[in-house]
């Protein structure tokens, strides 16, 4: 027995066809820009990097700077929606001036559909420096039991750092200091090799004759300095030039 079965379906009008098929084309649209833009962050990510890698690098040996360093670009915005460039991305370096501390970098297009967006990014800069190891009073004289070496990342320091040990050590501090602090070279001053009241010896030299005489310091002093001196035989008050713990110097 044949049995045959029919269906009674009708073609669709045209227009129904387009009804149907546009909607699809809309799906498959997007996510061709989606995945055509699901690659941008990386691209974005991967210039930045090597464009703060080298730039780094390149500061690194213009001051001669011994360091290591860590670079990170922040999370870029998930909304961010531009074509993959087809040519190589040109990052500049949009602030600070020099690749330390928060950055923000430049990233542009210059494809046949260009486009440019600003990137954020943190560059951390590891180096030994100058930190205090105990609490200590303004007016302190620095030794080497007072201070030692330690790797802070410099990019936070906004007053600077000391790097060696010898810019503190017989120094004198100009405010208090706690535990751990990094120094800085506000925190620290030349100590003054002469203080008021202080008994000097006056040299006066010209033409291989040298006086010396008893003098009494009228005013604190650091090597190189001008003070007031009272020539203790005189009485005189002259001005004379510091050349060492209790030594001045004039002219004849």
């Amino acid at each position: 027995m044949n049995i045959q079965t029919t269906t009674n379906r009708r073609p669709l009008p045209k227009h129904r066809h387009w009804l149907a098929v546009v909607p699809a084309l809309l799906v498959l649209g997007y996510s061709a820009l989606a995945a055509a833009s699901a690659t941008l962050p990386e691209q974005l990510i991967g210039a930045g990097e090597a464009f703060l890698e080298q730039a780094v690098s390149d500061y690194l040996k213009r001051g001669n700077i011994a360091g290591r360093h860590e670079i990170q670009i922040n999370r870029l915005d998930p909304r961010l929606r531009l074509p993959l460039c087809a040519q190589p991305l040109t990052t500049t370096l949009e602030s600070p001036a020099e690749p330390i501390g928060r950055v923000t970098l430049r990233v542009r297009c210059d494809s046949d559909a260009p486009w440019m967006v600003f990137v954020p990014g943190q560059v951390r800069l590891y180096r030994e420096v100058v930190i205090v190891n105990r609490p200590l009073k303004r007016d302190s004289l620095l030794t080497d039991t007072d201070i030692v070496l330690g790797e802070r990342d410099v990019g936070l320091l906004n007053q600077g750092y000391l790097t060696a040990l010898e810019q503190a050590i017989g120094k004198k501090l100009t405010r208090p200091v706690l535990p751990d602090q990094v120094l800085a070279p506000i925190h620290v001053q030349i100590a003054e090799a002469i203080r008021k009241g202080d008994q000097v010896i006056i040299s006066a030299r010209s033409a291989g004759i040298s006086v010396r005489m008893p003098g009494e310091a009228l005013s604190d002093g650091t090597v190189g300095r001008q003070i007031r001196v009272r020539n203790q035989r005189s009485n005189r008050v002259i001005r004379a030039r510091v050349v060492g713990p209790g030594q001045v110097e004039v002219a004849m």
